[in-house]
Protein backbone atom coordinates (compact mmCIF):
# COMPACT_ATOMS: atom_id res chain seq x y z
CA UNK A 1 0.00 0.00 0.00
CA UNK A 2 2.80 2.42 0.93
CA UNK A 3 4.53 1.64 -2.37
CA UNK A 4 1.38 2.50 -4.32
CA UNK A 5 0.97 5.77 -2.43
CA UNK A 6 4.62 6.68 -3.02
CA UNK A 7 4.45 5.87 -6.73
CA UNK A 8 1.22 7.84 -7.09
CA UNK A 9 2.87 10.84 -5.46
CA UNK A 10 5.91 10.55 -7.70
CA UNK A 11 3.69 10.31 -10.78
CA UNK A 12 1.81 13.47 -9.77
CA UNK A 13 5.16 15.15 -9.06
CA UNK A 14 6.29 14.45 -12.64
CA UNK A 15 3.01 15.65 -14.11
CA UNK A 16 3.36 18.84 -12.07
CA UNK A 17 6.86 19.34 -13.48
CA UNK A 18 5.55 19.29 -17.05
CA UNK A 19 2.77 21.70 -16.10
CA UNK A 20 5.35 24.10 -14.67
CA UNK A 21 7.47 23.78 -17.83
CA UNK A 22 4.53 24.50 -20.13
CA UNK A 23 2.54 27.21 -18.34
CA UNK A 24 5.16 30.05 -18.41
CA UNK A 25 5.86 29.30 -22.08
CA UNK A 26 2.15 29.56 -22.90
CA UNK A 27 1.67 32.74 -20.84
CA UNK A 28 4.67 34.57 -22.29
CA UNK A 29 4.60 32.91 -25.72
CA UNK A 30 4.26 36.12 -27.82
CA UNK A 31 7.18 37.81 -26.03
CA UNK A 32 9.34 34.69 -26.24
CA UNK A 33 8.67 34.41 -29.97
CA UNK A 34 9.65 38.05 -30.50
CA UNK A 35 12.88 37.82 -28.47
CA UNK A 36 13.79 34.49 -30.08
CA UNK A 37 13.39 35.91 -33.58
CA UNK A 38 16.60 38.00 -33.50
CA UNK A 39 19.96 37.00 -32.07
CA UNK A 40 20.54 40.58 -30.87
CA UNK A 41 17.47 40.20 -28.64
CA UNK A 42 18.76 37.01 -27.06
CA UNK A 43 19.70 38.70 -23.72
CA UNK A 44 16.03 39.60 -23.25
CA UNK A 45 15.01 36.04 -24.08
CA UNK A 46 17.60 34.73 -21.63
CA UNK A 47 16.32 37.02 -18.85
CA UNK A 48 12.79 35.68 -19.34
CA UNK A 49 13.99 32.07 -19.47
CA UNK A 50 15.98 32.55 -16.26
CA UNK A 51 13.51 34.54 -14.19
CA UNK A 52 10.09 33.62 -15.54
CA UNK A 53 10.71 29.97 -16.46
CA UNK A 54 13.65 28.30 -14.67
CA UNK A 55 13.12 29.83 -11.23
CA UNK A 56 9.34 29.18 -11.10
CA UNK A 57 9.96 25.56 -12.11
CA UNK A 58 12.56 24.95 -9.40
CA UNK A 59 10.63 26.70 -6.64
CA UNK A 60 7.35 25.25 -7.88
CA UNK A 61 8.87 21.78 -7.54
CA UNK A 62 10.06 22.76 -4.02
CA UNK A 63 13.63 22.29 -5.25
CA UNK A 64 15.42 25.26 -3.73
CA UNK A 65 18.64 26.23 -5.54
CA UNK A 66 21.67 26.72 -3.30
CA UNK A 67 24.78 27.90 -5.17
CA UNK A 68 28.33 28.28 -3.81
CA UNK A 69 30.76 30.35 -5.89
CA UNK A 70 34.52 29.90 -5.56
CA UNK A 71 34.82 32.60 -8.23
CA UNK A 72 32.22 35.01 -9.54
CA UNK A 73 31.23 35.31 -13.19
CA UNK A 74 32.03 38.79 -14.48
CA UNK A 75 29.28 40.65 -16.29
CA UNK A 76 30.09 41.10 -19.98
CA UNK A 77 32.66 38.28 -20.06
CA UNK A 78 32.25 35.04 -22.00
CA UNK A 79 32.86 31.58 -20.55
CA UNK A 80 32.58 27.88 -21.30
CA UNK A 81 30.18 26.54 -18.66
CA UNK A 82 30.40 22.80 -17.98
CA UNK A 83 28.70 20.57 -15.40
CA UNK A 84 27.74 16.98 -14.72
CA UNK A 85 24.42 15.96 -16.27
CA UNK A 86 21.85 13.82 -14.45
CA UNK A 87 18.43 15.46 -14.79
CA UNK A 88 16.15 17.79 -16.73
CA UNK A 89 16.57 20.12 -13.75
CA UNK A 90 20.18 20.69 -14.84
CA UNK A 91 18.90 23.10 -17.50
CA UNK A 92 16.94 25.16 -14.98
CA UNK A 93 19.72 25.12 -12.38
CA UNK A 94 22.30 26.24 -14.94
CA UNK A 95 20.06 29.18 -15.85
CA UNK A 96 19.85 30.14 -12.17
CA UNK A 97 23.61 29.79 -11.60
CA UNK A 98 24.63 32.18 -14.41
CA UNK A 99 23.25 35.70 -14.68
CA UNK A 100 25.41 36.12 -17.78
CA UNK A 101 23.50 35.14 -20.93
CA UNK A 102 24.71 31.85 -22.35
CA UNK A 103 23.71 29.51 -25.15
CA UNK A 104 23.28 25.77 -24.71
CA UNK A 105 24.96 23.37 -27.12
CA UNK A 106 22.90 20.21 -27.15
CA UNK A 107 21.48 17.26 -29.04
CA UNK A 108 19.21 17.99 -32.01
CA UNK A 109 16.73 15.38 -30.70
CA UNK A 110 15.54 17.86 -28.05
CA UNK A 111 13.67 19.83 -30.72
CA UNK A 112 11.02 17.08 -30.57
CA UNK A 113 9.92 18.09 -27.05
CA UNK A 114 6.59 19.95 -27.38
CA UNK A 115 6.78 23.74 -26.75
CA UNK A 116 10.32 23.51 -25.33
CA UNK A 117 11.61 22.25 -28.68
CA UNK A 118 10.07 25.17 -30.55
CA UNK A 119 12.35 27.63 -28.76
CA UNK A 120 15.25 25.23 -28.35
CA UNK A 121 15.90 25.11 -32.09
CA UNK A 122 15.73 28.91 -32.33
CA UNK A 123 18.03 29.93 -29.50
CA UNK A 124 20.36 26.96 -28.89
CA UNK A 125 23.20 25.50 -30.93
CA UNK A 126 22.13 22.06 -32.04
CA UNK A 127 24.58 19.31 -32.87
CA UNK A 128 24.23 15.92 -34.48
CA UNK A 129 27.09 13.99 -32.88
CA UNK A 130 26.98 11.39 -35.67
CA UNK A 131 27.54 14.05 -38.33
CA UNK A 132 31.06 15.48 -38.65
CA UNK A 133 29.79 18.46 -40.65
CA UNK A 134 27.30 19.30 -37.88
CA UNK A 135 30.04 19.14 -35.23
CA UNK A 136 32.24 21.46 -37.30
CA UNK A 137 29.38 23.92 -37.73
CA UNK A 138 29.05 24.23 -33.96
CA UNK A 139 32.39 26.07 -33.77
CA UNK A 140 31.29 28.65 -36.32
CA UNK A 141 27.94 29.28 -34.62
CA UNK A 142 29.61 29.41 -31.20
CA UNK A 143 32.09 32.02 -32.45
CA UNK A 144 29.21 34.22 -33.59
CA UNK A 145 27.48 33.94 -30.22
CA UNK A 146 30.69 34.71 -28.34
CA UNK A 147 31.23 37.80 -30.47
CA UNK A 148 27.75 38.91 -29.37
CA UNK A 149 28.84 38.62 -25.74
CA UNK A 150 27.19 35.34 -24.77
CA UNK A 151 28.80 32.39 -23.02
CA UNK A 152 28.49 28.76 -24.10
CA UNK A 153 27.17 25.88 -21.99
CA UNK A 154 27.90 22.22 -22.70
CA UNK A 155 27.29 19.12 -20.58
CA UNK A 156 30.53 17.32 -21.56
CA UNK A 157 29.33 13.81 -20.76
CA UNK A 158 27.42 14.05 -24.04
CA UNK A 159 24.21 12.82 -22.47
CA UNK A 160 22.81 11.50 -19.22
CA UNK A 161 24.80 8.51 -17.89
CA UNK A 162 23.21 5.33 -16.59
CA UNK A 163 21.84 5.46 -13.04
CA UNK A 164 24.81 3.63 -11.49
CA UNK A 165 27.42 5.91 -13.12
CA UNK A 166 28.47 8.81 -10.89
CA UNK A 167 30.23 10.73 -13.69
CA UNK A 168 30.67 9.51 -17.25
CA UNK A 169 33.69 10.17 -19.48
CA UNK A 170 33.85 13.64 -20.98
CA UNK A 171 33.82 14.45 -24.69
CA UNK A 172 36.43 16.80 -26.14
CA UNK A 173 34.09 19.33 -27.75
CA UNK A 174 33.68 21.83 -24.90
CA UNK A 175 37.42 21.94 -24.22
CA UNK A 176 38.47 22.21 -27.85
CA UNK A 177 36.04 25.08 -28.24
CA UNK A 178 37.24 26.84 -25.08
CA UNK A 179 40.87 26.66 -26.25
CA UNK A 180 40.01 27.71 -29.81
CA UNK A 181 38.07 30.77 -28.60
CA UNK A 182 40.40 31.47 -25.63
CA UNK A 183 37.60 31.62 -23.06
CA UNK A 184 37.85 30.37 -19.45
CA UNK A 185 36.31 27.02 -18.56
CA UNK A 186 33.94 27.19 -15.59
CA UNK A 187 33.56 23.74 -13.98
CA UNK A 188 30.39 23.24 -11.95
CA UNK A 189 29.14 20.41 -9.76
CA UNK A 190 25.42 19.71 -9.51
CA UNK A 191 24.97 17.49 -6.46
CA UNK A 192 21.28 16.78 -5.97
CA UNK A 193 19.40 16.93 -9.26
CA UNK A 194 19.39 13.16 -9.71
CA UNK A 195 17.77 12.79 -6.28
CA UNK A 196 15.24 15.53 -7.02
CA UNK A 197 14.19 14.49 -10.55
CA UNK A 198 16.08 11.69 -12.25
CA UNK A 199 15.17 10.00 -15.53
CA UNK A 200 13.86 6.99 -13.56
CA UNK A 201 10.09 7.49 -13.49
CA UNK A 202 9.24 6.41 -9.94
CA UNK A 203 11.83 8.54 -8.19
CA UNK A 204 12.52 12.04 -6.97
CA UNK A 205 11.10 14.52 -4.54
CA UNK A 206 11.49 18.05 -3.13
CA UNK A 207 14.64 19.35 -1.46
CA UNK A 208 17.75 21.45 -2.04
CA UNK A 209 19.41 21.63 -5.45
CA UNK A 210 23.01 22.41 -4.53
CA UNK A 211 25.54 23.63 -7.06
CA UNK A 212 29.17 24.67 -6.79
CA UNK A 213 30.98 26.93 -9.24
CA UNK A 214 34.66 26.00 -9.10
CA UNK A 215 37.57 28.28 -9.88
CA UNK A 216 37.88 29.04 -13.57
CA UNK A 217 40.55 27.53 -15.79
CA UNK A 218 42.12 30.01 -18.21
CA UNK A 219 42.81 28.78 -21.74
CA UNK A 220 44.63 31.69 -23.40
CA UNK A 221 48.02 30.01 -23.00
CA UNK A 222 46.75 26.57 -24.09
CA UNK A 223 47.03 24.92 -27.51
CA UNK A 224 44.87 22.29 -29.17
CA UNK A 225 47.31 19.63 -27.94
CA UNK A 226 46.28 20.54 -24.37
CA UNK A 227 42.65 19.47 -24.92
CA UNK A 228 43.07 16.10 -23.26
CA UNK A 229 44.80 17.42 -20.15
CA UNK A 230 42.19 20.21 -19.79
CA UNK A 231 39.36 17.70 -20.16
CA UNK A 232 40.89 15.40 -17.55
CA UNK A 233 41.55 18.24 -15.13
CA UNK A 234 37.95 19.47 -15.27
CA UNK A 235 36.54 15.96 -14.90
CA UNK A 236 38.75 15.22 -11.88
CA UNK A 237 37.63 18.47 -10.23
CA UNK A 238 33.94 17.61 -10.62
CA UNK A 239 34.36 13.90 -9.80
CA UNK A 240 36.33 14.52 -6.59
CA UNK A 241 33.75 17.05 -5.49
CA UNK A 242 30.89 14.62 -6.16
CA UNK A 243 32.66 11.92 -4.14
CA UNK A 244 33.34 14.31 -1.28
CA UNK A 245 30.09 16.29 -1.13
CA UNK A 246 27.55 14.52 -3.31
Amino acid sequence: MLKVVRQTGQTLYRIWFHVLVAVPILIFFPFLVIFASREKWYPQFFWMARNLWAKPILYGMFCWPSVKYEQQLVKGSSYMLVANHTSMLDIMLMLVVSRNPFVFVGKKELVNIPLFGFFYKRVCIMVDRDDAQSRTGVYRRAQKRLQQGSSICIFPEGGVPEEHVLLDNFKDGAFKMAIAHEIPVVPMTFYDNKKRFSFTFFSGGPGKCRAKVHRFIETKSLKSDDTMSLRKSVRVTILNDLIKNG
